[in-house]
């Protein structure tokens, strides 16, 4: 009869107990992250993991008077502009595709092997998905980004997709939405906002820390006057039909009369 060394077998028993453990710590993750994203379909969230890491960062920078300026407001209480600025600023695809914008990801990949400065690629989706769940930076972050914007156009419709974009969104230094950024550089609720104002909003997308929207830069102007043109090229608030008609359920076809 062979025997088997000791110290082999508590190796094995460890290992299949971590086995068993990661096991479970990923069962569990996936049902605790599908259950959240399912349930914020419906509830509007109080913060996100953005808004929570800039205060983490004031304070411990000493910035005591720092607050965060944010107030949800659903998407029929924001201006079309507002929507279509941000779509034409950060996402042209976004009634179309799924997530991932392929095309301007093969598009950055292409430049970047030329030399030239890798280009943010990244979907209307993929932001919310960062901004709600995540925190700033690495290539971890990335893959649990992948994960949480499939999980979210599988369970969200574009239309909820877009109105928490527009709430938790950063337009300046602890100034998260648009119905706050409307209310502070324009003094009036998103509702009122002009295409021009919600051109200037999305101009400062990019870096809400270093373009302002009080201040604006020659660079955030000339971008408020592209939003505006990009704006004007897909036509407005009836671009937004687009994304209606994406999410509408199909209508059956009408049947055929039985001829006589």
């Amino acid at each position: 009869m062979v025997r088997v060394p000791l110290a082999r077998t508590q190796r094995g028993s460890c290992l299949g107990a971590l086995f068993k453990l990661a096991a479970v710590g990923v069962f569990l993750f996936v049902l605790v992250t599908c259950a959240a994203v399912f349930l914020l379909r419906w509830i509007h969230p109080v913060t996100s993991a953005w808004m929570l890491e800039a205060r983490w960062h004031a304070m411990a920078a000493g910035e005591h008077g720092y607050r965060t300026d944010f107030e949800w407001v659903d998407l029929e209480q924001i201006s079309p502009n507002a929507a279509v600025a941000v779509i034409a600023s950060e996402d042209q695809q976004f009634p179309f595709h799924t997530g991932f914008d392929v095309k301007s990801i093969r598009e950055s990949v292409r430049a970047s092997e030329h030399g030239k400065k890798l280009r943010g690629a990244s979907t209307i989706s993929q932001q919310v998905a960062k901004n709600l769940f995540l925190w700033n930076g690495g290539f971890l972050r990335k893959a649990i980004e992948a994960y949480f914007t499939v999980l979210i156009e599988a369970m969200w419709p574009k239309e909820r997709i877009l109105e928490t974009y527009l709430n938790i969104a950063e337009f300046g230094h602890g100034v998260y939405g648009v119905e706050a950024a409307a209310r502070r550089y324009f003094h009036k609720p998103a509702a009122r906002i002009t295409s021009s104002e919600a051109a200037l909003l999305a101009a400062v997308l990019p870096n809400p820390i270093r373009l302002r929207v009080d201040r604006p830069s020659p660079y955030v102007l000339s971008r408020q006057s592209w939003i505006l043109g990009q704006m004007r090229g897909l036509g407005g608030a009836s671009y937004l039909k687009s994304i209606e008609a994406e999410n509408a359920p199909a209508q059956p076809a009408p049947k055929k009369r039985a001829s006589r």
